[in-house]
């Protein structure tokens, strides 16, 4: 059985939201609603459901991009609220994060090499020439070449822009990744290409994934387990083969009954 390497604990997320007449009232959103989930070690936890369910604040608070009411996100055991400064910094530079728009993350006034470089920088590791060395593989390791360091975002395609965010990603040689829709931006037949990097990327660094999306039928193709979320709560869960042969709630199969061409496939 594979090691938890990464595990939330009844998180709970509340937003105000305004609203009401002439939008002077605020009214309590929960976001995340007493959530529990555990990534294991080398394998991929996906977490779907619609828009508004809860999936990106998951992701966010589980990197400690946001503050939670209440719950706690443990890291190879250790709780990341408890840690501060240096600790956490190093705790961070193991769990990173893959972005849906690969048009909007990246900084267009920056190469990629920098854009690539900039946690080596931040982390203080290695010095120029070990960076650029270390960029380079990683750029060809995505796919790129060595040559595309001095280009800008706007001379790459989506898919190649998506690349570079996922070498941004995994230059400090993460233990966890967390892919918030890493796919949804692109078109289909880049999708596959995409998935399949990440994959060969999982097998040959060990990583550990969890894969935020709203589609099932990409899920299929990367996740070891699935978490379904609805309304800020996780409604099932359970390994890939028995969600998709056997869905307990009504929600879920709505879900996957809402997959293009899954009737004809089941047929």
């Amino acid at each position: 059985m594979s090691e938890i390497i990464l595990s939330a604990k009844g998180l709970t997320k509340t937003y105000r939201q305004r609203g009401g007449r002439f939008g002077f009232g605020t009214t309590l959103v929960k976001a995340l609603d007493d959530v529990s989930v555990e990534v294991k070690q080398g394998t991929t936890l996906a977490v779907v459901g619609e828009s508004g369910s809860g999936k990106s604040t998951l992701a966010r608070c589980l990197l400690q991009l946001q503050p939670l009411d209440k719950g706690e996100v443990l890291f190879e055991g250790r709780d990341l609220a408890a840690l501060s400064g240096s600790h956490l910094r190093a705790a961070r530079r193991h769990l990173q994060m893959v972005f849906q728009d690969p048009f909007a993350s990246l900084n267009p006034r920056m190469k990629v090499g920098d854009i690539v470089a900039e946690g080596l920088v931040i982390h203080r590791l290695g010095n120029a020439d070990e960076r650029r060395a270390k960029v380079q593989a990683m750029l060809q390791r995505v796919g790129l070449s060595a040559a595309d360091m001095g280009k800008y975002p706007h001379e790459f395609s989506g898919g190649q822009r998506q690349r570079v965010g996922i070498a941004r990603a995994l230059i400090l040689e993460p233990r966890v990744v967390v892919c918030d829709e890493p796919v949804s931006a692109l078109d289909v037949s880049i999708q596959a290409q995409i998935l399949l990097l990440l994959k060969e990327l999982q097998r040959e660094m060990g990583l550990s994934y969890l894969f935020i999306s709203h589609d099932l039928r990409v899920v299929r193709h990367i996740a070891d387990e699935v978490a379904v979320m609805h309304k800020g709560r996780v409604v099932e869960r359970g390994d890939v083969a028995s969600l998709y042969a056997n869905p307990q709630q009504e929600y879920t199969r709505n879900l996957l009954n809402s997959i293009p061409g899954r009737h004809r496939q089941a047929s």
